[in-house]
């Protein structure tokens, strides 16, 4: 059955778009009638994309493109609204897909159309789309298909998609400041050794004498740069290449998720970020009634860390074995003993959700804190490195120039 191109205005006289599935354009017209759509325009999909061959100049890199985390947000919201006041799903996302902004999520929104109309659930339309849609958000949507309350599924995605933004907008705007400072040093040590220390070794082979050993240290590192800049630059490229590569495969991921745990200062920051998702995450996939075996496997691929990810399926096997929830996650050794406690209290009580949710707050005040002082922790160490600089400049540059006015004077 062809599918055909639309353009027209519904109910509230908003004018929308998309496509719709007919063996006509007489047949595609009754349907958006009786979608509540007044048709504009309808255009045939072969037509359409025969017209965009011939005459139209957009081109469009699919490979850039993406769908930001507000416009997921956004995205479920409205979905939130329309299915909580009883629209038809289909003429729900056809209407918003005119709406739309983002073509990749356009392109999305339709195919997911598309398939409601085929007779599919939305979730298992989702499940097509997942660089738009990953496990977690499909198993909710799925739970909320199957129980009737797919508004409340919605809703609970807006929300935690909501935490999330803050918390990845909290841990950039506290690493920014530190970043910007160590970029500036290693700028400023580039400049010094190429065009600074140049220009002072020729003074003092000008003016003759013994050059400390400390000069010629600093005059054999700037000759080094100077001379072998363009072999440091390659191999720092050829460098970033092969560490993106070795990261994109299974080994690399797990060795760098977990290696990221350990640096100093920001390590304890990303292991408390990672546990917030989980026990957030977790809670949520539990309050919305999915098994708790699906939904540990589910949650150990969307907390974002292929180390912790793993623990998490560990968990999910020891329960399997008839282990209980507090001792597979004891097991892990993952988690503090105050949150243990809180655990095993929700495990006794039945509120295993509730306590993962307040667990979650508790990781996510920590990763405030510590937000808040991580550039109080850093500045000693950057005033420790631009000293270093300093003393190097002061014992390298200005120290033969001392000595040779000393001879000077003293002659």
């Amino acid at each position: 059955m062809p599918f055909f191109q639309y353009e027209g205005r519904n109910k509230a006289g908003v004018k929308v778009s998309g496509r719709v599935e007919a063996d006509g354009r007489s047949q595609a017209a009754s349907q958006l009638l009786a979608d509540g759509i007044t048709p504009i325009n309808i255009t045939s999909v072969t037509q359409v994309k025969k017209e965009d061959s011939l005459g139209s100049k957009e081109i469009r890199l699919k490979f850039l493109e993406k769908v930001r985390i507000d416009e997921l947000i956004m995205f479920s919201r409205q979905m939130y609204s329309l299915t909580k006041a009883g629209v038809p799903l289909t003429r729900a996302m056809r209407g918003l897909a005119g709406s739309l902004r983002n073509q990749m999520l356009k392109d999305a929104v339709n195919d997911l159309s598309d398939d409601l109309d085929k007779g599919n659930t939305l979730s298992a339309a989702m499940n097509k789309h997942p660089k738009i849609f990953n496990d977690l958000y499909t198993s909710i949507v799925h739970v909320g298909e199957n129980t009737g309350r797919l508004d409340a599924a919605f809703a609970q995605m807006a929300a935690y998609l909501e935490l999330e933004r803050n918390t990845v907008k909290n841990v950039k705007q506290a690493t920014r400041y530190p970043m910007f400072v160590f970029f500036t040093i290693a700028v400023a040590m580039v400049v010094i050794n190429i065009f600074v220390i140049p220009a002072f070794k020729s003074v003092f082979e000008s003016l003759g004498g013994d050059i400390p050993w400390q000069t010629e240290v600093l005059i054999g590192v700037s000759d080094f740069m100077v001379n072998w800049w363009h072999g440091m630059l390659a191999c720092l490229i050829g460098g970033f290449i092969l560490f993106k590569r070795w990261k994109k495969t299974e080994a690399g991921e797990l060795s760098w998720d977990q290696t990221k745990l350990r640096f100093p200062l920001v390590g304890s920051i990303f292991y408390r970020v990672v546990l917030g998702r989980f026990t957030r995450t977790f809670s949520m996939v539990m309050k919305a009634g999915v098994p708790i075996e699906q939904g540990l496997m589910v949650v150990s691929r969307a907390v974002g860390n292929k180390y912790i990810g793993r623990k998490v399926a560990g968990m999910r096997q020891g329960i399997e074995r008839g282990e209980s929830f507090a001792q597979a996650a004891a097991r892990t050794g993952m988690f503090s003993p105050l949150v243990m406690q809180m655990l095993a209290v929700g495990e006794e009580t039945g509120q295993v959700d509730q306590m993962l949710a307040e667990a979650a707050d508790f990781y996510e005040e920590e990763v405030d804190y510590d937000l808040k002082n991580l550039a109080t922790a850093i500045e000693p160490i950057m005033i420790m490195i631009i000293g270093a600089m300093v003393l190097v400049l002061a014992l390298g540059v200005f120290l033969p120039l001392w000595e040779l006015s000393t001879a000077i004077k003293g002659g």
